[in-house]
């Protein structure tokens, strides 16, 4: 199935991730204000209005959740605190849904959110 919404995408998920991935999409929405929620690829999106990509998207893998922090420059300057998790080059992944890092998801997307328009890989 290839959701429309955001809300099909949830729908859709497991019962074991939904709650954490509807918390994932609430602390999106909270901080990236201003930002258009979509699907790209699949997966649920946010971009700044008039940008041609997105900054952040969020998956439910097949064995863990994905957060893509796709700015450069954020991954760069919270490179300390991306080093104790398992990150590849802008995708973090939380295999466990009850271990998400909420607060460093929270402080990613409140840099970006105030960092302006950047650079994405």
């Amino acid at each position: 199935m290839n959701p429309v919404t955001v809300d099909t995408y949830l729908a859709a998920a497991p019962d074991a991730r939904r709650e954490a991935l509807t918390r994932l999409r609430e602390l999106c929405v909270a901080e990236l204000t201003g930002f258009e929620e979509h699907i790209a690829y699949g997966m649920p999106a946010y971009t700044r209005p008039g940008a041609e990509a997105g900054e952040i998207a969020w998956a439910n893998q097949k064995q863990y959740i994905s957060f893509y922090l796709l700015r450069t420059d954020i991954r760069d300057a919270f490179a300390e605190r991306l080093a104790a998790h398992d990150m590849g080059k802008a995708c973090l992944r939380f295999r466990n849904p009850a271990k998400v890092d909420f607060t460093l998801l929270r402080d990613l997307l409140r840099a970006t959110a105030e960092a302006g328009p950047g650079k994405v890989c």
